[in-house]
């Protein structure tokens, strides 16, 4: 029986093939690894099955959107809590991941408790969601938000070993 957490040097080469673009066909694909499609298209779905793929998503230019008038207001926030009981951090942890705003959430050590890269359209918005989920949460104790100025690089592929 297969070890269904280990990857082959061609899953490996089918991973970074998708990383760098996941839009490729599967003939592309099948191509730049040099199987036969039939093969490229077997390997995606047992990555998929395997939970080594967890979905495929177009990333969107924060500039371009602003320029187009749909501003963005990026930040991303320290958030300290007073007790960090076990079931406090998972519930604190629940609503942050609740929150569309938020779009990634750390659980991190030292330091703070969180860090969460939130997204909202401008100050408002995120004084609103300030309130719902720092303000109204007794538990927190404190939080420090950096508001993005530049973006210099957004990365989004995960190092794999060699194939």
């Amino acid at each position: 029986m297969e070890d269904s957490s280990s990857l082959d040097p061609l899953d490996l080469k089918v991973l970074t093939q998708l990383q760098v673009d996941a839009s490729l066909s599967n003939q592309a694909l099948a191509a730049a690894v040099h199987v036969s499609p039939a093969t490229a298209h077997r390997r995606v779905a047992r990555l998929w099955e395997r939970g080594f793929i967890e979905g495929v998503v177009a990333l969107l230019s924060p500039r371009r959107l602003a320029e187009a008038g749909a501003p963005l207001l990026q930040a991303i926030v320290e958030v300290t809590l007073d007790v960090q009981a076990s079931e406090r951090l998972a519930a604190f942890e629940a609503r942050a991941v609740e929150e569309p705003a938020v779009q990634q959430c750390y659980r991190v050590s030292p330091g703070p408790d969180f860090v969460l890269v939130i997204t909202v359209a401008d100050m408002a918005a995120y004084q609103a969601l300030a309130q719902r989920l720092f303000s109204a949460d007794a538990n927190v104790r404190n939080v420090r938000a950096f508001f993005v100025t530049q973006r210099a690089k957004f990365g989004h592929r995960l190092p794999l070993p060699p194939a």
